[in-house]
C-alpha cells in the first residue's frame, strides 16, 4: 500500500503542500476522551522539587488529549518540512520551539477547521497521571517497572523511540513519561502553585519561558516523573523537545 506521507514528502519536495493533506493530518490525530474531576496536582510523595510545591486542589472539565506525541508525519503534512534531529515517520517530531507550534496548529486549525491546542500544565498532569491518580510516572509508581511504560535514560538507545512502543498509561495514553518533554500552554513561574486557579487554571499571565513536561530519553527516572517540571524560552529548539495537543 503506498504511504500517504511518502507522497506528501515528495510534495513538500517540490514546495507543493495541499489543503487536503493538512485535513487527513487532522484526522490522524488519535484522541483520548478525558473525563474531567478535582485532584491534587503537584508533589504528592514528598520527594519533589520547590516549584512542585505545594500540592493543590485543581479542578478540570472534560477535555480530549492526543493519545500520542504529534509525529513527524503529521508535522510534515502540515508544514510541508522536517525540523527533527531523529529522523523516523513514526518518531514523535523534535527540535522545535513553542512558537513554532503555534504556526502549526494556526496552520492546522485554518484548513482542517477543527480547534487544536496545546494542553494546559494542569491537563498534561492529569492525564499523565491516569486521571489525576497518585502516580510517580505515566501508568506506574515503581521505579523497576518504569521501563515498560518510559522510553528513557537506561532504555532509550540514548534517542527517541517511534511513539507507542511503551505501555500506556491507565488512560490509554503513551510516552507521556519519557521519550520527548512536551511543551503546554502555560508560561512558567517557580511560584505559581502558591497562587494557581483552582477551576481549569491556565498557568501566568505573563512570563519569560514556557513550561515543558514529561522527561525525556535523555534524562533519568527522577526527570521523568508525572510532577516535574521543566521551562524554556518559547523560541528555543531542542531535540529533546516535542508535544501533543488538546482537541476543543
Amino acid at each position: 500500500m503506498t504511504n500517504p506521507y511518502k507522497i506528501m514528502l515528495l510534495l513538500a519536495a517540490c514546495g507543493i503542500i495541499a489543503s487536503n493533506s493538512v485535513t487527513a493530518a487532522a484526522a490522524d490525530i488519535e484522541m483520548i476522551s478525558v473525563k474531567g474531576g478535582c485532584f491534587q496536582m503537584g508533589d504528592t510523595f514528598g520527594d519533589g522539587l520547590l516549584h512542585e510545591q505545594p500540592a493543590h486542589e485543581v479542578c478540570l472539565s472534560d477535555f480530549k488529549i492526543g493519545k500520542f506525541e504529534i509525529t513527524q508525519a503529521q508535522w510534515l503534512a502540515v508544514m510541508g518540512t522536517n525540523p527533527s534531529a531523529w529522523v523516523g515517520d513514526d518518531k514523535p517530531v523534535d527540535n522545535v520551539s513553542w512558537n513554532d507550534i503555534q504556526a502549526y496548529i494556526l496552520k492546522l486549525n485554518s484548513q482542517s477547521g477543527k480547534n487544536y491546542r496545546l494542553p494546559t500544565e494542569a491537563e498534561w498532569e492529569y492525564a499523565a497521571r491516569s486521571g489525576g491518580k497518585k502516580e510517580k510516572w505515566s501508568g506506574t509508581n515503581t521505579q523497576d517497572k518504569l521501563v515498560d511504560y518510559a522510553n528513557y535514560e537506561p532504555n532509550s538507545a540514548s534517542m527517541p523511540a517511534a511513539v507507542g512502543t511503551k505501555k500506556p498509561n491507565g488512560l490509554g495514553i503513551y510516552d507521556m513519561s519519557g521519550n520527548l518533554r512536551e511543551w503546554v500552554l502555560d508560561y512558567y513561574s517557580d511560584s505559581w502553585y502558591k497562587s494557581s486557579d483552582k477551576k481549569n487554571p491556565q498557568g501566568p499571565k505573563t512570563g519569560t519561558e514556557k513550561v515543558q513536561r514529561g522527561g525525556s530519553w535523555s534524562q533519568s527516572a527522577v526527570a521523568n516523573r508525572a510532577t516535574n517540571r521543566d521551562s524554556s524560552p518559547p523560541n528555543d529548539r531542542d531535540d529533546r523537545n516535542g508535544f501533543r495537543l488538546v482537541l476543543q
